[in-house]
């Protein structure tokens, strides 16, 4: 597909990356010639130097014959009229990257009149990550599939739990209802077959149905009790969405921020929730409001510095969750040195949000992809497929599939029941099909399986 995107930033390069690896032909429009020298350096993608608001701009980069443009600009003004601009010449789609609460009510009617297909808002969307976060503190993440009725969790391994080394094929026997299926050790991300075996101190992620996770964890001595207070520093938009979303979780929330006009403007627009204005980095803050004792720290001021500190000084106070806010996104595997396991990035999350809207309009001609969901620093991903009729895998078991390495089929669902697959099980048309594969592995669902030839 030809694809536009506006705004070099970190979610159009990190965007730009992936989409031009995936074999799509990407042209990033920006006013600032130092990222653009970057991206042309070390991207194969064309540059136009220019407002993407522009008419002439996008007539440079080709508007007139893109199949999508992203507007992905800090200015959500510049975003929308940068859609409108694309579409009246001749995008077949647009997505625009808004922020701004005082867009969110009126959203439907503004993406009617504006014309743009998908609105992109970031820290709603880590706004909700946070919030599944909560449910299982012990979690490093959590993430949906098949309308809510898949979930995978990442967790660490402890050196008590009863899972470690034990071959995965018996490990199946006591947990048929959840599969395993990524492990990360010692920085390398594994996709296990049956003879791996989890050690203490891998990052696991656990599959299947809530109730089936639920009892996993709960089998395995993991307190399962959801957080019930937490302290938020920062009263930034990502603060405000996620108070809204947890208003009916019965989780008692303090929102510490230093910005007196922030302050009064949160306590008017948040019922039942505490605001202190103070400066929430400070550690005699977070000790008058005992933080001990309460459930999860979640530190979203805009500095990376002030949070990773104050997530620090959360975990030797032995808060029971901390989750800290990154801007930078190569950061990860030094900020798990420091004991802090959940880290969330907006920019990270709108560029993985606007990566399975670009790949889900990629259809083959045997499946539709739904949803890519990017694990262990992107090291690995996990891919939701609608199998489609006709496609020549279809009502093989899967012991006589050639699977490529690297390649787990992880769940199937058929009407509306979850099926943790073995080599007897095979995929029909209409299932929903769960992948995890290594990163750049697969791109239709078909890419798994070497689909003329059958094993013997």
């Amino acid at each position: 597909m030809n694809i536009i995107i506006v705004g070099d930033g970190k979610v159009g390069y990190t965007l730009a990356e992936y989409l031009s690896k995936d074999g799509h032909d990407v042209t990033i429009v920006d006013k600032n010639e130092q990222a653009l020298a970057k991206a042309r350096d070390t991207l194969d993608v064309m540059c136009v130097l220019g407002n993407g608001a522009n008419v002439r701009s996008l007539l440079e980069a080709g508007v007139e014959n893109s199949d999508i443009v992203i507007a992905a600009t800090t200015n959500d003004e510049l975003n929308m009229v940068c859609c409108l601009a694309a579409k009246q010449l001749g995008a077949k789609y647009t997505i625009a990257r808004i922020r701004d609460p005082e867009y969110t009510e009126g959203l439907t009617m503004l993406q009617k009149k504006l014309d743009i297909d998908q609105v992109i808002n970031p820290e709603r969307a880590t706004a909700q990550e946070i919030s599944r976060l909560l449910r299982f503190p012990f979690a490093i993440n959590i993430e949906s599939f098949a309308h809510g009725r898949v979930e995978m969790v990442e967790f660490r391994a402890d050196p008590s739990d009863p899972i470690l080394n034990i071959p995965l094929s018996k490990l199946h026997g006591h947990y048929p209802r959840v599969q395993f299926t990524a492990v990360q050790r010692d920085g390398q991300a594994i996709i296990p077959d049956g003879s791996f075996e989890i050690h203490a101190g891998d990052r696991v992620y656990a599959s299947g149905d809530r109730e089936a996770v639920t009892d996993f964890f709960k089998n395995m001595g993991k307190n399962v009790n959801r957080v019930r207070s937490a302290i938020l520093v920062g009263g930034g938009h990502i603060s405000f969405y996620l108070a809204k979303i947890i208003a009916g979780m019965g989780i008692r929330l303090t929102i510490i921020e230093i910005k007196p006009d922030k302050c009064v403007r949160l306590a008017d627009q948040l019922d039942g929730v505490t605001v202190i204005c103070a400066d929430g980095t400070d550690q005699e803050v977070l000790d008058s409001e005992n933080l001990r004792q309460t459930g999860a720290l979640i530190c979203l001021t805009d500095r990376d510095e002030e949070n990773l500190i104050t997530g620090m000084y959360g975990v030797r106070q032995g808060v029971r969750k901390v989750v800290v806010k990154v801007n930078r996104l190569k950061a990860n595997d030094l900020i798990e040195n420091m004991g802090i396991d959940s880290v969330v990035s907006p920019k990270l999350t709108t560029a993985n949000v606007i990566l399975r809207s670009v790949r889900a309009r990629s259809q083959s001609q045997s499946s539709v992809i739904e949803k890519v969901y990017g694990m262990l620093n992107g090291a690995v991903e996990a891919y939701e497929f609608t199998a489609l009729e006709g496609a020549d895998y279809l009502n093989i078991p899967l012991s006589r599939l050639h699977i490529k390495k690297g390649v787990l089929v992880s769940v199937l669902v058929r009407e509306r029941k979850n099926i943790i697959p073995f080599g007897s099980d095979h995929i029909e048309a209409g299932d929903t099909v769960i992948l995890t594969a290594k990163a750049g592995t697969v791109v239709n669902l078909e890419d798994a399986f070497a689909r003329t030839e059958t094993k013997r």
